[in-house]
């Protein structure tokens, strides 16, 4: 039986291959063509290359100095006797190392906590508050991104040192939160503004006040976002030497700064440095494969905004 005069066809009705493709979204077609096998491979090919350093920065510290003298960390996999923790024995009876570890986490912590607290709010206000100039304070936020950290250094040193903050934790931490702020408040103000007016003129209605529908709605919204810029000023704050090299004294030094100076002083303790420098670097890698799944969400929910 022939389809009647005028009657769309099936094949007539479904759009062609090339317009379904079309209409989506460019990370899903791209998302489709890499996901072949041999793209995987090479992937974890180029990860592995990547850690390379980590791995071999581990196995050094599992080594004595007169195995790092005579060879290189690769000679673990023929001789693993090799292995041993005689050098993070003698780390933890170091004690400018191991209080630097403290100093390290006594600066990070509060300056990530600062920054993502006090950005959080400050985003909100500037996304869904009315106040006078709020679009000319957000401009001078914006315009403060632009100022090199270098051209402050000195200017906040004579004033920390007026003051009595020069050299302590403290004027440390400060200054991070000082130059951590307007990233912060430009990120999240712009993903804030995203959230569905209707959704917070309900909360509204319901009788929610302002910190109330900050705490409630919110940041629950905000979450991947608020991660993200977590993340971020962690690992920022944790490998910072420059402001800590000049804003810290030897006894608010981090680790980054007690590590430099060990070298400079004992230019061959090696079985201090290596495993000093391991534990450095696996703390912000532990960090952010903790919060890998929320650094991701916010990266594509930023991307698909």
């Amino acid at each position: 039986m022939t389809a009647e005069a005028g009657s769309p066809t099936k094949a007539a009705t479904e759009p062609p291959e090339a317009v379904v493709e079309a209409r989506q979204p460019l990370g899903s077609r791209l998302a489709e063509r890499v996901s072949g096998g041999l793209v995987r491979v090479f992937l974890i090919v180029v990860g592995l290359f990547w850690l390379v350093p980590t791995i071999g920065l581990l196995l050094s510290s599992l080594r004595t100095p007169q195995d790092m003298a005579a060879s290189g960390w690769w000679e673990v996999f023929t001789k693993p006797s090799q292995l041993t923790f005689q050098s993070y024995e003698e780390l933890l009876e170091n004690g400018d190392i191991t209080s630097s570890l403290v100093n390290t986490a006594l600066i990070t912590v509060p300056a990530t906590v600062l920054v993502v607290v006090i950005g959080s709010l400050a985003g909100y206000a500037f996304a869904w508050m009315d106040f006078p100039g709020r679009d000319w304070w957000f401009l001078a936020v914006v315009g403060l991104l632009v100022v090199p950290v270098q051209v402050a250094l000195i200017p906040i040193a004579e004033l920390f040192g007026k003051i009595g903050l020069f050299g302590s934790i403290v004027g440390v931490v400060l200054f991070h939160v000082g130059f951590g702020l307007p990233f912060a408040v430009f990120l999240l103000r712009n993903f804030f503004a995203e959230i569905p007016r209707e959704l917070l003129e309900a909360a509204r209605l319901d009788g929610a006040g302002e910190l109330r529908l900050f705490a409630r709605v919110v940041m629950p919204l905000g979450g991947p976002a608020i991660a993200s810029l977590g993340i971020f000023q962690f690992l920022w704050v944790w490998n910072d030497m420059l402001v800590a090299l000049i804003f810290s004294d030897s006894g608010s030094q981090p680790i980054t700064v007690a590590l430099q100076t060990q070298v400079r002083q004992f230019g061959n303790n090696v079985d201090v440095l290596a495993p000093g420098a391991f534990i450095s670097m696996v703390v912000p890698l532990a960090v952010f494969f903790a919060f890998q799944r929320q650094f991701v969400s916010g990266v594509m929910a930023g991307a698909v905004k």
